[in-house]
């Protein structure tokens, strides 16, 4: 997969968190996982159209979610991750990737985004549009949040 399809969702990570509250972003690990993506905590799904097809899939343990969640509602404490608090986490997800197609889109890849979809449990499994997904690890506050990237070839 071609850098120029990364670099947005990470500029737009370290962009929007900023704003939300978040004062310290980082990189973390980067890697590579197959078709099929098996996760637990909170899976948020943005599909992706326009000059190139694809899914974006935000993940995040549970405790990290309710803490994002917090921060995102000015610091209110969130103990179970309730309709506003994933409303909030689906609301950042829109952000984060709407600004990532604004990058895009400046450097001629016109995209559009669909309304994200969350998902929470155990072993959530979550089948991706090409067989090489890209994992990009980033953290807020040193709250990590890992960005799953695959594009169609």
């Amino acid at each position: 997969m071609d850098i120029k399809y990364i670099n947005p969702f990470i500029e737009s990570f370290t962009t929007v968190m900023p704003q939300l509250g978040f004062n310290s972003i980082k990189k973390g690990n980067l890697s590579v996982k197959g078709k099929e993506l098996i996760s637990s905590g909170v899976i948020i799904v943005v599909g992706i159209v326009g000059a190139i097809k694809g899914n974006i899939v935000y993940v995040l343990d549970k405790e990290h979610a309710k803490k994002i969640a917090s921060t995102m509602m000015m610091g209110m404490p969130v103990e179970e991750l309730d309709e506003m608090a994933k409303s909030a986490l689906s609301e950042l997800t829109n952000m984060l990737t709407a600004n990532a197609a604004t990058c895009f889109s400046t450097s001629g890849i016109p995209i559009d985004i669909s309304t994200p979809t969350l998902l929470h449990g155990s072993n959530v499994t979550v089948e991706m549009s090409s067989n090489k997904v890209l994992c990009v690890q980033l953290l807020a506050n040193d709250i990590p949040v890992e960005i799953n990237i695959a594009f169609e070839n």
